[in-house]
């Protein structure tokens, strides 16, 4: 499995609880970090989920777990404080904390960390079938597997116009935190964000506490901040029955759900993080200390260096009258691609794929004979729902995946009568 995200480490747990010893003993998760953290990027310390805490890695599957997030509290002495917080959504570092721990406490599956995959290939037989994959890692390495489960989320987004700026001077959200402490804490820099979501947002109010004496701008091309679509009637949408429902649907049809569905996770604000920003900035124009600056109906057209700054070339879009804004750093909030991430449209390329579908249970069809799989997770909401980014599904796409690899190992052995090579899940 490449990837020690909340997907992969769910994928892991089910493979404890319901595969053969043998099977899970097999796994290998490869992460290219030193530890496992959620969301690395916009670890902030005040930041919370935006999804109730019993859709963490397994309790929808199975409330029994060990693995659950109410047992990290038990263990960790943390959960009569938590339930006298009287809230469904942690913070994120506990989240984090959560998976970490979930992470250090599997009896079967290996986690290898500082190990980031740069290129995949097919492994293929004599008979011209795919027999499995051999992941390249940086450095060198190489590791072979049988079955590949991507799960290492979507591709940073870079619109083309910040594209010529050189690299010190842009800061994707996914790069926030690292980026942030390297930053003169004391300077008086003038950072801009761009974006009007969640990510934008929580870099906009941050700035104004890890950068204290700056003078944040924050850019939208909306006429404001909105809120997410949160209605109980909206979130059956992401219960894990929906992606049956949605899956057999015309496509026609996915695409109005998906275009409905849009604004309750893309381009909207947590509603109670909409109101702490809209105090933030009240506080400041009270007190006299207007230090960040909302700049709503604008787009940036142009960027460029000038000297020692970086100059924004800002269209007003109710009047069309462009001007630059001279800044120091940019911050972007503009998301993640939408395509298939740059290593699934390779080694599609590689395996001889014009386009990637996936089965109802995440397997990439590949158009001829293999014994060999490629599973992908968090990337397929155009078949299998918005929900499919999020983590309201991942004990059940778990499932999903684990059922679909032991129908495959069973197929097997009723038509060989045993297994024909050891099985390596990687």
């Amino acid at each position: 499995m490449i990837g020690a995200g909340p997907a992969n480490l769910a994928l892991a747990v089910a493979l404890e609880e319901s595969a053969p010893a043998e099977m899970a003993r097999s796994a290998l998760i490869l992460e290219q970090h030193s530890d496992v953290k959620w969301q690395r990027g916009l670890l902030l310390p005040w930041a919370r989920s935006q999804v109730s805490f019993l859709k963490d890695l397994v309790t929808l599957r199975n409330p029994r777990s060990r693995f659950s997030f109410l047992n990290f509290l038990h263990e960790t002495g943390e959960l009569d404080r938590f339930v006298n917080l009287s809230t469904f959504n942690p913070y994120r570092w506990q989240l984090s904390a959560y998976q970490q721990w979930v992470a250090g406490s599997f009896q079967h599956v290996k986690i290898r960390y500082n190990a980031r995959g740069e290129r995949v290939e097919p492994r293929i037989a004599g008979d011209g079938s795919i027999a499995g994959w051999t992941v390249t890692l940086a450095g060198g390495d190489v590791v072979h597997c049988r079955d590949l489960v991507i799960g290492a989320g979507r591709d940073p987004h870079i619109p083309e116009v910040f594209r010529d700026l050189p690299a010190e001077r842009v800061v994707h959200s996914t790069q926030y935190s690292a980026r942030i402490a390297e930053a003169d804490a004391g300077g008086t820099l003038r950072p801009v964000v761009v974006g009007g979501a969640q990510s934008a947002v929580e870099m906009f109010m941050a700035l104004s506490q890890d950068l204290p004496q700056s003078r944040p701008t924050i850019v939208l091309r909306s006429i404001g901040f909105q809120n997410y679509q949160t209605s109980k009637f909206v979130n059956e949408l992401f219960f894990p029955s929906f992606v049956d429902e949605f899956f057999t649907m015309q496509p026609e049809a996915r695409e109005q759900v998906l275009e409905e569905m849009h604004l309750t996770n893309y381009a909207g604000l947590a509603p109670p993080f909409a109101d702490e920003l809209y105090y933030m900035l009240y506080q400041q124009r009270m007190l006299g200390d207007q230090r960040s600056t909302v700049r709503p109906l604008t787009e940036v057209v142009g960027a460029r260096v000038d000297r020692d700054d970086v100059v924004l070339d800002l269209r007003d879009r109710k009047n069309g009258k462009v001007e630059p804004l001279r800044c120091d750093l940019v911050f972007l909030g503009t998301g993640y691609d939408s395509r298939m991430p740059v290593m699934v449209r390779d080694l599609a390329a590689r395996a001889g794929l014009d386009e990637v579908v996936v089965s109802r249970r995440y397997r990439v069809e590949l158009g001829r004979p293999a014994s060999g799989a490629l599973y992908l997770q968090g990337v397929n909401e155009a078949t299998h729902g918005i929900a499919d980014s999020l983590i309201s599904v991942l004990s059940h796409r778990s499932q999903d995946i684990t059922d679909d690899m032991l129908a495959r190992r069973a197929s097997e052995l009723g038509r060989d009568g045993r297994l024909t090579e050891q099985v390596r899940s990687a």
